[in-house]
């Protein structure tokens, strides 16, 4: 009996071991492409309501991929196998990635339209084995992580931000952003560095940056917050919420967002 448990201790560490190398490799070589995390009501929205306007994905995101070999109608494998399972998603996976072909994809057909067309990509065969780990588990090791992250709260001021936004006569922004996301880093790249637009905001808001993987929003944004990333809220000079812009935005979008919102 003991020795069975060790086993099965054994190999439960040996998998999730299998699983952090996958994530590692997901985020090293495919995340510049595929976004982290949005929940399926706002994906539902964004495709199938705002023809993909709310998001502009060119990609989907690693829940959505995860959900298409998992859950989808062209999931791959049983279930009730899991090894052969494994073996099957994993030569998916290889042929996908060395050879893209839109008509092998296991994605939405609706949604399809919306993507660029994917280059061709080699891994090894233990990484196309630990991301294929990595896609298996990836529902089990969300639920775990979404506990912990009840646990995290602001880091953010409040106190601080309030008195100087009063004795500015300013609102307040609230960027709402992610190491992993790949449209932030886009945003922080093409919009927010530029020169002009730092100026537009130094000059009539104060302006927070607050990482949703360190941190909760500050001034009660996390119950209005739709869990996407970047997410932009505006907040008066009292605390109090007044509008949020989920998504990523072009310059000319943004600077309309901001002449909006001047007092």
């Amino acid at each position: 009996m003991i020795k069975i448990l060790l086993v099965s201790l054994l190999l439960l560490l040996n998998l999730n071991a299998d699983y952090k190398e996958g994530k590692e490799i997901f985020e090293q070589k495919c995340s510049t492409c595929h976004g982290q995390f949005i929940s399926i009501n706002t994906l539902k929205e964004n495709f199938f309501e705002k023809n993909n306007e709310l998001l502009n994905l060119k990609s989907p995101t690693v829940n959505m991929l995860a959900y298409a070999i998992m859950d989808s109608p062209k999931k791959i494998g049983d279930e009730n196998d899991a090894e052969m399972q494994e073996i099957e998603i994993e030569n998916y996976l290889k042929s996908y990635l060395e050879n893209p072909d839109r008509f092998n994809s296991i994605c939405d057909e609706h949604i399809l339209q919306y993507y660029d067309t994917k280059e061709s990509m080699k891994l090894s065969d233990d990484e196309y084995n630990n991301l294929a780990i990595f896609f298996m588990e990836y529902k089990n090791n969300l639920k775990n992580t979404e506990v912990k992250n009840t646990n995290i709260s602001s880091t953010i001021n409040e106190a601080e931000i309030l008195k100087k936004a009063k004795e500015e006569n300013k609102q307040i922004i609230v960027y709402a952003t992610a190491k992993s996301c790949y449209f932030c880093k886009k945003m922080d790249r093409e919009v927010l560095g530029l020169p002009d637009i730092k100026k537009q905001i130094d000059k009539n808001f104060i302006y927070i940056k607050n990482d949703m993987d360190e941190s909760t929003l500050p001034f009660g944004l996390q119950k209005v917050y739709k869990k996407i990333t970047p997410t932009f809220f505006i907040v008066s000079k009292e605390g109090k919420y007044i509008k949020q812009y989920p998504g990523s935005w072009t310059k000319s979008d943004f600077q309309e967002i901001l002449k909006e919102n001047l007092k």
